[in-house]
């Protein structure tokens, strides 16, 4: 893969010049949980808590929260993205453009569009979106889904170098926000439907030269290689879709890795590493430190790419660092982040027929009849019934913790599938490469296909629920005033309480809302900002009569508590 590089003298100045605007700096990042003025980073910390300091909006009074400020995005793409909020001005992302808004009026003070191929849309597999950006000294890092990555000047939106991270007509493509770790950019890429290969990159903050390139599929030689059938790891997916959680105590970066390519585990053969997996690297190489899988072989398209939240819990009566994943295959995992060690793995999805538990000293799923079949059948005759479904007992829609409550809360998705297992070649381009045939995804018997939860990760229980007919595709936003914000495919931007999970507020927005909702203050007052805008792949595939009638369009709010 040949590196494209364009950094021209002209850019150089540009740089000089945007590093003066702006006062985040990597300390400033490392604090970003604790200066509720800014939002620095993706996740609103290095460890993606997604959780706020702030109290002046509460459950006695959120009844009077109102928007004060709606930006169209003009467009009528997926609007899941996580604006940053910098020295008062608004800093967000949508797949064709690059955006800053002055944050308390919600005036655009300018817009720089992604220069994109015209045939783009033809080699896309799994939504038209951006998820959020990085910043560091005045200068804006973003990805594009034509699989390239940007910097861009914060004080006027220009680009000051763009690289080329792989070849999008391959199936590559980008829509996640990098991340800014050990003074290198990192990023990822998507594509594992198209039996692509996936691989974290380290980037060079002021030039955009390559550092490092890490495969995230082992190959013959290297630790793991043994794991995969002759030459499978060279489409083997494993893609780096999402954000990755960074650790500077520890200097570790963690990332998550996706499905295996094809889903037919039989073709790939063993526990393919490094697919459905967490990594823990050094930022500065890209050296892998420690691995743990979630699920060896992946027959199911179980992603382990979910958000890995950085928290410290007691464990055995100690303080442990530890990182937390809800992940698609229904399980609620706790690991000592120092060492890669599972501390605790419990059911969270409502129903799970693949798995009957986790062995704790092993690491490894305790497959039912049904998935021991699965894993050595590579031609089958017969559809199976299978819960979760590809959509997961959650997506990717990250969940927030409130490390004071000891509570994470997040969307859910309560829904199974059919399928069955077949030999096929890998097409090439952008043509999925699964090895099976989906035969439909099944609703429950109530209808309640997701909810919003409230999780004990020390005790690994539910201690609320809040079922919905449609599931809750956006991010989930805690207060430390005991509020849960997050918002429904339908429209809604909701206050939830995080003692019970009762509802206390909702404001429709005019489109579904698969954006990740922000917390901020400015001159003594308390903001939520929200994206709103929904064209999901949920949407598309899972036939759920609930999103029939919701309108597209895409905009941003942002809401204030009456004076």
């Amino acid at each position: 893969m040949k590196l494209v590089q364009c950094m021209p003298a002209a850019a150089l100045a540009l740089l000089g010049a945007a590093a003066t605007v702006g006062a985040q700096t990597l300390d400033a990042l490392a604090r970003d949980a604790a200066t509720p003025g800014d939002v620095t980073t993706y996740g609103m910390s290095w460890g993606q808590q997604r959780h706020s300091a702030l109290t002046q909006i509460r459950p006695a009074n959120v009844k009077r929260l109102v928007p004060v400020w709606n930006l169209s995005l003009d467009s009528s793409a997926n609007a899941s993205s996580q604006p940053l909020l910098i020295d008062g001005t608004m800093y967000l992302t949508t797949h064709s453009h690059t955006i800053a808004v002055d944050a308390t009026t919600g005036r655009q003070k300018w817009k720089t569009p992604v220069e994109l191929p015209a045939d783009i849309n033809g080699y896309l597999c799994c939504g038209i979106h951006s998820r959020g950006l990085a910043a560091l000294d005045g200068v804006l890092y973003r990805t594009t889904i034509d699989a390239h990555v940007m910097a861009i000047s914060m004080k006027d939106g220009k680009t000051l170098w763009r690289q080329k991270a792989a070849d999008y007509k391959q199936g590559y493509s980008m829509t996640h926000a990098p991340l800014i770790a050990g003074g290198v950019l990192i990023t990822g890429i998507s594509g594992g439907e198209y039996g692509s290969r996936g691989f974290l990159n380290g980037w060079d903050l002021k030039t955009g030269e390559k550092k490092w390139h890490r495969w995230t599929t082992a190959a013959p030689g290297e630790k793991g290689g043994d794991t995969w059938n002759p030459g499978r790891y060279e489409t083997g997916g494993a893609p780096t879709w999402l954000t990755g959680t960074y650790d500077p105590e520890l200097g570790l970066v963690y990332w998550g890795t996706g499905n295996g390519g094809p889903w037919n585990p039989a073709t790939r053969g063993g526990d393919s590493l490094y697919i459905c997996s967490v990594l823990a690297i050094r930022p500065s190489t890209g050296e892998i430190v420690w691995h743990y899988q979630f699920s060896p072989g992946d027959p199911f398209d179980y992603d382990g790419t979910n958000e890995l939240v950085l928290a410290e819990l007691p464990v055995g009566g100690k303080p442990t660092k530890v990182l937390m994943q809800a992940n698609r295959n229904g399980y609620f995992y706790v690991i000592d982040r120092t060492s890669g060690r599972l501390l605790k793995a419990d059911p969270f999805a409502r129903r799970i027929n693949w798995a009957s538990g986790i062995d704790l000293g092993s690491g490894r799923p305790i497959d039912t009849p049904m998935t021991a079949k699965i894993r050595v059948t590579e031609e089958a005759s017969d559809f199976v019934e299978v819960w979760p479904s590809a959509f997961g007992g959650k997506n990717w829609m990250p969940m927030s913790f409130d490390p004071k409550r000891r509570l994470a809360f997040m969307n859910t998705v309560n829904l199974g599938m059919k399928v069955k297992y077949v030999k096929q070649d890998r097409p090439g381009g952008p043509n999925w490469y699964l090895g099976l045939e989906l035969g439909g995804f099944l609703a429950p018997e109530d209808g309640m296909r997701g909810s919003l939860v409230a999780w004990d990760p020390v005790a690994g229980r539910k201690v609320w629920e809040v079922a919905s007919k449609a599931p809750f595709w956006s991010g989930v936003l805690s207060t430390a005033s005991g509020l849960v914000f997050s918002g429904a495919q339908t429209g809604e931007f909701m206050a939830f309480d995080a003692k019970d999970g009762r509802k206390l507020w909702q404001f429709q927005t005019g489109s579904g809302i698969t954006g990740l909702p922000i917390a901020w203050e400015h001159d003594g007052r308390q903001y939520i900002t929200v994206t709103s805008g929904a064209a999901t792949v949920y949407g598309a595939l899972a036939g759920d009569p609930e999103l029939a009638n919701v309108p597209a369009g895409s905009s941003l709010w942002t809401f204030a508590l009456l004076p």
